[in-house]
Formats: C-alpha cells, structure tokens, sequence
C-alpha cells in the first residue's frame, strides 16, 4: 500500500494514459466491456488520440463512438471532466493506477473508470458489502448498524451503497466505531442521493473514509443505474452481508452479483412472517452463511486476510499502550466493574438471570425509551463487560 505521496505520482506516471480511459469512458456506446477491449487493440490508452479513422474503426468501436474520438469530442470531453473533478477536491482512477481496487479487476466487466472523493487507499484494504432493504424492521436496522460496527472496531472496511434503511445504518454503525466506511453510489459523486445522507456523506469523507462511482459528475439518480453500482459494490468486497430484502428487492442482484464473481455471501435470518425476511433466508437454503454475529464472518474470511487485520489490531493497540492511551482502544475488553450508561442501565433491568428475553420482544418493551440503535449498542457494551450473555435465537439473559 502506498503513502499518499507515492499514491498522487503514479496517478500522474502517465496522464496521456489516464486521460484517454476517461475520454474512453464518456463517449457514447463504450461500456466497460468495450473500453478495456479497444485498448487492449490499440496496445496501449494513450494510442487512442492519435489514431486514424481507419484504426478506430478496426478495433471494433461504434460507429458513433469512431466519430466522437476521432474528431476531438471525446479528448475535450475528457479536459473538461478532469478539470471538473479536480474542482471538486476529487480525483478518477483507471484500471492502470496503483490505487484502483484490484478485486473489481477480478471480475468481468470492472469500470472503465472510477471517480473517488476521500481516501483512495480504502479500496484496496479488506471490505464487506452490507446491504439489503430501504424499508428495514427495527430488527434489521439494528442488526446493520450492530454487525458494521463490530466489523469496523475489527479493522474490516464496511461498504454500502449509502440508500435509505440497511445503508444507512451501515455506515452509520462503522463511523460510530471510529472504523473506516466506503459508499459505492450510484450518482455522479456531486449527486448526493438521497439528499438526506448530505451529512453522512460529509461525515464518511471527514473520518477518512471514501466516496466512489462509477458515474461522470452530474449523473443523477436513474434506476438503471443501480444495478450496474451493486456489481461495483459487490466486486470491490471479500464478501457480501445480506441483512433484510424482499423476494424482488435490489439486494438480490446484489447477491447474485456476489455469487457470480466468486465472493462469499452472508445473511442475517429473520422472521419468516416478515416479507424482508425472504431475501436472506432464501440466501441461507442456497448455501448462504448464516449470519447472527460478527465472529460469523470473521471465522470464515481467508486466513491471510484475517492474520493481516490481526496484526494490524495488535500494531494500533500497541500504539495506543506506547501513547498512554490504551484503555482508549477499540479492540480492549471492558471490565466488568465498569460503570453503565442510561441505556445499558434500562436494557438490563428488563433481563433476568433464569429466563432468556427474545431481541425483538426487548426492542417492543424499551421502543418508548430508546431506539433500536442505542438498544443494540447497549446490549454490545453489556456483552462486552460480561453483564450480559447471547442465547441462540437472539436471546438474552444477564450474568449477573
């Protein structure tokens, strides 16, 4: 992985180079199938500005494409989009620089070009796609946000596509985690969609995660275009977390996606009465892993993915020792004699040592008082400090 430096020279290494992928992937007719074919004809991107109409024409361009290229459009066209970006503290990446996530290369059709505002680096560090419905249950947006943040306190990248409902708490989950979150949109990277996230998109990029699309500036949101994002998603990822979707949500291109680049799928089981509970049960009859906590995922990711992330826990909480800082860090247990909060306070006095309470029956009692979110962030801290103790099925019973 490079520093930031190193990172801004290679991007620049050659920028006849980079400017013809990006004028490649403005002109009209040229998918990423079709601009990764032309320069592989060509030999090389930058060939593109000098070719005759007889060349164009010869790599099997369209002929609307040939004409656009030829007479000076697409390179213009390029210019200006370059300069745009720049304008917007962003920058594009081309399947030739260092920093474009080398998992989307893995995959059949990995974009011609992507536009990224925040940190680069990111797309390439082990992440996990988190998706499912706009219109989640207590249940399922507490799962999200619970499970990203136990990844994200674990060093994993949480990925999303920042839409309403499991997005959202996705990447709300790995902020409040102080983790790294990375949101695949699929807008333009000006487009904010929808207009409500504006802050979470502000928040992502200010605690160094990332923004990214495949979409030029200006692109709004079309319904096409989602699709065509969730194989991004899924492609940059190790593995894809499906939490809530219907029998016909967009989550399930996500996971076939998934499936069809040879990622690991994983859903969170719900209520068969609930009709957001199909998607991932389906998933689980199919061969998808059963998902209730993060040790779940974690026990099944690469072995040399997880000795990285290891290693990189222990060399942060070392840091923090060296600093004076270590009762600060996110992987430390806590003590049992640790004090509660409001919110740990009123989820155990609803538990009792000699009977288990199921998770959504506890979310019915306390919904007065508290929100979903703050439940299962009490419950982790209680879990953590050994007040409280995880039944199968989600159910709870207090230690103590």
């Amino acid at each position: 992985m490079m520093n930031a430096n190193l990172e801004g020279a290679q991007l620049e290494s050659r920028p006849e180079a980079r400017l013809a992928w990006l004028a490649l992937a403005l002109t009209p007719g040229m998918g990423p199938t079709r601009c990764a074919r032309a320069v592989k004809r060509l030999g090389a991107a930058e060939h593109l500005f000098g070719a005759s109409l007889t060349e164009l024409e010869g790599i099997g361009m369209p002929a609307e494409a040939v004409q656009f290229c030829f007479d000076g459009r697409a390179r213009a066209a390029a210019i200006e989009e370059a300069s745009r970006t720049a304008e917007q503290r962003a920058r594009y990446l081309t399947p030739e620089d260092e920093a474009y996530p080398s998992r989307l290369l893995e995959i059949y059709d990995p974009p011609a070009v992507l536009w990224v505002r925040g940190d680069a680096r990111l797309l390439n560090r082990a992440g996990i796609a988190v998706v499912g419905t706009r219109q989640p249950t207590p249940y399922g947006s507490g799962m999200a946000e619970m499970l990203s943040r136990d990844l994200a306190r674990r060093g994993m990248v949480v990925m999303s596509g920042m839409a309403r409902g499991v997005d959202t708490c996705a990447h709300k989950g790995a902020l409040e985690a102080g983790g790294a979150t990375v949101a695949v949109w699929g807008t333009g990277i000006d487009v904010i969609y929808p207009k409500e996230n504006k802050k979470l998109a502000e928040q992502i990029v200010a605690q160094g995660g990332v923004i990214v699309s495949e979409f030029p500036l200006g692109t709004f949101p079309a319904p096409q275009n989602f699709p065509i994002r969730n194989r991004t998603l899924s492609g940059m990822s190790i593995g894809v977390l499906v939490v809530e979707g219907g029998e016909y949500s967009g989550t399930r291109i996500t996971a076939r996606c998934a499936l069809e680049q040879g990622r690991d799928v994983y859903a969170v089981p719900g209520n068969a009465t609930n009709k957001n509970a199909w998607g991932p049960n389906t998933l689980i009859k199919q061969g998808a892993k059963l998902t209730a906590t993060w040790e779940d995922i974690w026990e099944d990711l690469p072995s040399q993915v997880r000795m990285q992330l290891e290693d990189e826990m222990q060399a942060q909480n070392g840091r923090n020792e060296s600093s004076g800082k270590g009762s600060a860090s996110l992987f430390d247990e806590r003590s049992t004699a640790a004090p509660m909060s409001e919110h740990e306070r009123l989820v155990i006095q609803e538990l009792r040592q000699d009977e288990s309470l199921q998770l959504d029956e506890l979310i019915e009692r306390l919904e007065p008082k508290m929100v979903s979110g703050e439940i299962f962030t009490a419950l982790f801290e209680l879990e953590l400090g050994g007040r409280v103790k995880q039944m199968p099925g989600k159910n709870y019973v207090r230690c103590f």
